[in-house]
């Protein structure tokens, strides 16, 4: 058989994070299409396809053959029967966005949510291109703030046409008919159509090029708590992710790449695998080597009878105090890109009455989703299928078609529910692996890596290397803010052509060039200096770097002005009401100010990122022997208009979650080229009987929605080292905090702590 390479392949995305797109520009092709109506019978569902959400309907997951209507969009398909079906543009990966997304065209479209299925779209760049991402992405916390008003849009103009057609059957004016529960109703003449019964009709209306949408006083559904639409399936088993996917005559099989990255295949003895029962086959690539078994105990136990002999290439040397002191060397002596500058920070710096400087490290991270890297693929002389859970499925498709050298049209996609995405399936390296071993063989077969291949063979969200340093007035507050980030790019890594050096990476700055502070005198730099290995994002994205470092040196600074953290922070916040309401009402939900224990601390912080303002309060007890338990943790959050408060909820507590369990255990490490942590025994995760009771508060907005489902990530690190300082004295600037001894007690530390603000 063929040896091949594969390297990592990531998707496109558009560099500009936020792009700003009008109604009307939605509404005609701008951004998201519009809505769509098609009639007839539903196509079966291939083998081993998502069986859709069975807890509202029984439609299926279309590979796009069935989008053919009257409208140049692809979200809303009606039947002659009444049954409506909804397509989500984005994928569902357990944060909720079917149901919000189902939410949004359902309330223009004037259905219940039980009175619609709710499908995956199809890879289709035109149809599905996400306005912000300005691709068929999902990621970044973008969803909604893109959807928003498009599917609004998308529903309103179905809506419209059904009316006009029922207007034209019933001989009435179109103004004097409403909607309700999929019926076009007369009130006059008590009259009604059901959608079903008219939607041939309406697919000879013309689109209506101006779509006014419901007022909020009007809404019923949007901000009203509802019940996740696939949470059935999931309940009763007949979900299926990417890695329960089942197809006639499928194999299993199981991957092992080298150790070190750069590093190849130098040799191979598959004698003992091939002799294992229900071993089937083995398949060489460069830099990895694949058992194909009958199932995945037996390509399992294949795989470790192997004989492999790797050449480590240039990294067999690699090692984490390298890696941090080459970090330091850079940020000490690497050209800096400006980020941002505000007024003279040096002068400012220089004339300060006193200084504050500080160095933070944050180390690698894994994204350890449950569901490890699987793909199903089946190669033929006709095409290719391909059944995965992804957040980029175009550039999956492009991807597999580039490495089997077809066109992307004869690759058919079918995108599953994704167990835990995080940013690691924002990148297409599995599947251009899944195409390159599908090739050499001639039937199905489920690739699945092991959880030890899942997280030895990441794309890791990069290390950092940050000196902070502020100039304090008189009265403690800061004059100068000066931020010196050092990391490599994730940009660099995603874009296809890279990032051009001298080019500053937004993701490396984001929350440190724009915080909520009043800083007269700012200046945000970045040292580019990356790593031998590539990285990715990772839930949070620059935020969960950024302001960890921010917020936690904003405490150093209210504990050199002998301040309370809330009350200094409130000092700074004159300009940004938002981001002072949330603080207020996180620190008056956490009981600020009351008194603890010995050995008891509140940490608070404060972010606007994603378009959101999140301020959280984390209460810890730290024993004597250093052991820190979690108390409680309480979350203000202001997103914007909230589409599913219950979703909006989970999405902070599960975020919160994930940030603590990183900040007080995770760190990929490497010692002579290789990943150290192998499994959830050296990549620890939080246990339930760990986790803390947590509060999540909304605030009623009228803004636009924001982003939510990084916020919480992002604010869980420095809540919690903050808090470990008020419990302690000790300050924590390097994690993961189990690397740290709190055993000892620093009880000079000048902590205060006041009322709650007015």
């Amino acid at each position: 058989m063929t040896t091949e390479k594969t390297t990592p392949t990531f998707a496109l995305l558009d560099p500009v994070r936020s792009a700003a797109i009008s109604r009307r520009q939605a509404l005609t092709g701008g951004g998201m299409m519009l809505a769509f109506l098609a009639f007839g019978r539903r196509k079966a569902h291939a083998a081993g396809e998502e069986p859709s959400l069975r807890a509202i309907g029984d439609g299926t997951i279309d590979t796009g053959d069935a989008f053919r209507g009257f409208a140049p969009g692809g979200f809303i398909r009606i039947g002659t029967d009444g049954a409506i079906q909804i397509i989500a543009p984005n994928v569902e990966m357990g944060q909720g966005i079917y149901t919000a997304e189902a939410m949004l065209i359902a309330e223009e479209l004037e259905v219940g949510l039980d009175q619609v299925t709710v499908l995956a779209a199809p890879p289709n760049e035109e149809l599905y291109r996400q306005p912000i991402l300005q691709s068929q992405t999902t990621g970044g916390s973008t969803s909604i703030r893109g959807a928003f008003v498009p599917l609004r849009q998308a529903g309103a103009a179905a809506r419209m046409m059904l009316i006009k057609a029922a207007a034209e059957r019933l001989q009435v004016a179109a103004e004097t008919l409403r909607a309700e529960r999929g019926r076009v109703i007369d009130p006059a003449s008590g009259r009604s159509l059901a959608y079903g019964e008219i939607v041939e009709d309406a697919s000879r209306q013309p689109v209506p090029q101006d779509v006014p949408l419901k007022p909020k006083a009007e809404w019923r559904l949007i901000g009203t708590p509802a019940h996740r639409v696939e949470s059935g399936s999931k309940v009763n088993g007949t979900a299926v992710f990417g890695i329960d996917v089942k197809v006639d005559g499928m194999k299993v099989a199981t991957v092992m790449a080298s150790p070190t990255r750069g590093g190849t295949l130098k040799s191979v003895d598959d004698s003992q695998a091939r002799a294992v029962p229900g071993v089937v086959d083995v398949v060489r690539l460069e830099n990895a080597v694949a058992v194909v078994g009958d199932h995945y105990f037996a390509a399992l136990t294949g795989l470790k009878a192997l004989q492999v002999e790797w050449d480590p290439g240039e990294n067999a040397a690699l090692d984490t105090a390298t890696l941090f002191a080459d970090l330091k060397t850079a940020s000490e002596t690497g050209t800096p890109i400006l980020g941002r500058r505000e007024g003279d920070p040096e002068a400012a710096m220089a004339g300060a009455a006193r200084t504050v400087e500080a160095v933070y490290e944050l180390p690698f991270l894994a994204h350890a989703a449950l569901e490890p890297i699987n793909t199903t693929i089946h190669v033929t002389d006709e095409g290719c299928d391909i059944w995965v859970g992804t957040q980029v499925p175009t550039a999956a498709q492009k991807v597999a078609a580039a490495r089997l050298g077809m066109a992307p049209e004869k690759v058919r996609l079918h995108n599953h529910l994704l167990g835990g995405g995080f940013g690691r399936r924002l990148v297409a390296d599995s599947i251009e692996q899944a195409a390159l071993i599908g090739k050499q063989l001639r039937y199905p077969v489920k690739i699945v890596w092991s959880r030890e291949e899942d997280i030895t063979q990441d794309l890791y969200r990069p290390a950092y290397y940050d000196r902070i340093s502020a100039g304090l007035d008189e009265a403690g507050r800061p004059v100068a803010f000066m931020d010196r980030i050092t990391g490599g790019s994730v940009l660099g890594a995603y874009l296809p052509d890279g990032l051009p050096e001298g080019t500053i990476d937004s993701d490396a700055i984001e929350g440190a060039a724009d915080t909520p502070y009043a800083f007269p005198n700012l200046l945000v730099d970045w040292v580019r200096k990356d790593p031998p290995l590539p990285v990715t994002w990772w839930r949070g994205v620059g935020p969960t770097h950024n302001v960890f470092v921010v917020e936690s040196f904003m405490d150093e600074l209210a504990a050199a002005a002998g301040e309370d953290p809330v009350d200094y922070r409130m000092a700074l916040l004159k300009e940004k009401p938002r981001a002072a309401a949330a603080l207020r009402l996180a620190a008056t939900r956490a009981n600020w100010g009351e008194s603890l224990p010995p050995g008891t601390g509140r940490g608070v912080s404060l972010h606007g990122a994603f378009g959101s303002f999140v301020a959280a309060v984390v209460e810890v007890a730290v024993g004597d022997d250093g052991a820190i338990r979690l108390n409680r943790v309480v979350a203000a959050v202001d997103c914007g208009h909230v589409i599913n408060p219950d979703t909006v909820k989970a999405q902070v507590e599960g975020g919160l979650i994930f940030g603590l369990s990183a900040a007080l255990y995770n760190g990929i490490s490497f010692q002579n080229g290789a990943v150290e942590q192998t499994n959830f025994d050296t990549y620890t995760q939080m246990r339930i009987n760990e986790t803390p009771p947590i509060e999540v508060h909304l605030i009623e907005s009228e803004e636009d929605p924001g982003g939510i489902g990084e916020t919480g990530t992002v604010s869980a690190a420095p809540a919690l080292v903050n808090a470990v300082f008020a419990a302690t004295g000790r300050r924590i600037r390097k994690l993961p905090l189990g690397e740290v001894d709190l055993t000892e007690r620093d009880t000079r530390a000048p902590v205060t702590r006041g009322k709650v603000p007015a």
